[in-house]
């Protein structure tokens, strides 16, 4: 099954570490081999690292810095959600998302929309034809997810996290992307200046609309609201209607409605 399956793009590079396939940026594969050398997968390595952050989402994620002079990393386990979470867990199909990935990802910061930039995958074969899989991508500034990051803000902060993910979805939809899995916990927000950026998470499941089709922003934004409005009426988060609308109006780019009576 090494043999077989991807390729590294410009700025990567394509090795084996026994059984495993990696497909790692030029100044992680060092840091990616010692730590693949010291523990069977890179999750259980991130997770063994003193002072290694624990992030929470559909699994625990490990933010650390890979070991010779390699950069600061999350490392995440790949699970499917949703319907086939029960069936398949963590075995994917070879060679699974993360090759889209890692070109979605690409793509979209080329873009200029807020992503974290990939540093590597790792592909573990899992029987006949399947593979499990870890993905290390860039560590983002201090921040959380959006219903974190609400919580804890004061509510004068709150019109300004409002504004920054508005900016996102716009962005998202100015090159035709469509996040299947805009929920609020893949949007993560970090301070910059006096306000905030808001990045997209987990874009694997991202795909491209074709040209002209102009659907992505409001396709992002009802997945999102939708989410918001679930978090809202199961976990108690404090955002009303008006903020939805604000959000709304932003994301659509109406925000100038906002001054009309």
């Amino acid at each position: 099954m090494s043999e077989a399956g991807p390729s590294a793009p410009p700025g990567y590079t394509r090795l084996q570490v026994r059984d495993a396939t990696v497909i790692a940026r030029h100044d992680a594969v060092l840091g990616i081999q010692e730590a693949l050398q010291e523990t069977r997968t890179l999750h259980c390595w991130a997770a063994t690292v003193p002072g290694a952050k624990a992030f929470q989402g559909r699994a625990t994620a490990w933010g650390t810095t890979l070991p010779r002079g390699g950069p600061a990393v999350v490392v995440r386990h790949a699970r499917h959600g949703g319907f086939f979470a029960a069936f398949t867990g963590d075995r994917f199909l070879w060679p699974g998302r993360a090759p889209w990935e890692l070109e979605a990802s690409e793509r979209l910061r080329a873009a200029g929309v807020p992503t974290p930039a990939m540093v590597a995958y790792v592909l573990y074969p899992a029987g006949p034809g399947f593979c499990r899989c870890d993905v290390a991508t860039a560590r983002l500034p201090d921040g959380a997810d959006f219903p974190q990051a609400w919580r804890d803000a004061a509510p004068t902060e709150r019109e300004s996290m409002l504004t920054a993910t508005a900016a996102l979805v716009r962005a998202l939809g100015l090159v035709n992307a469509q996040h299947e899995d805009l929920n609020a916990k893949n949007v993560y927000l970090a301070r910059e200046g006096r306000g905030y950026r808001a990045f997209a998470l987990d874009v694997d499941r991202v795909r491209f609309l074709s040209a002209g089709d102009g659907r992505a922003t409001a396709l992002n934004l009802s997945r999102l609201l939708r989410s918001l409005r679930k978090h809202r009426e199961r976990h108690g988060l404090a955002i009303g209607d008006a903020e939805f609308a604000q959000l709304e109006r932003r994301a659509l780019g109406r925000a100038a409605d906002e001054a009309q009576p």
